[in-house]
């Protein structure tokens, strides 16, 4: 995850799923001055406190935004693959699927 932290490729902030939460991660966060919006995680024997809950909650929000439009393009329009000779028919097919997609959502 590395390559995706940089200071030019994100806003303010890194949201990710909980799988992404370390003590590692969070001090590479910290030193490149990105505010942390990773769902935190339970442990077999310590689940998350109603707080911590809230917190996923409120991050959930944003992410889902993202996560319905891969899921319903992974799921009723030919998956994630593209199936294409070079990256100009790729991009060109990805838009499409973009175009489909938001047409879909109007009707």
């Amino acid at each position: 995850m590395d390559h995706l932290l940089m200071r030019g490729n994100t806003g303010s902030g890194v949201r990710a799923d909980a799988a992404y939460r370390s003590e590692e991660m969070e001090a590479k966060l910290r030193a490149r001055q990105l505010k942390s919006h990773i769902h935190r995680k339970g442990k077999r024997g310590k689940p998350l406190t109603d707080q911590a809950k809230g917190s996923n909650r409120t991050k959930s929000t944003v992410r889902v935004r993202v996560e319905h439009i891969f899921g319903a393009q992974t799921n009723h329009m030919g998956g994630t693959l593209a199936r294409t000779i070079d990256l100009v028919r790729a991009k060109a097919k990805i838009g499409m699927k973009n175009l489909t997609y938001n047409m879909r959502r109007l009707g």
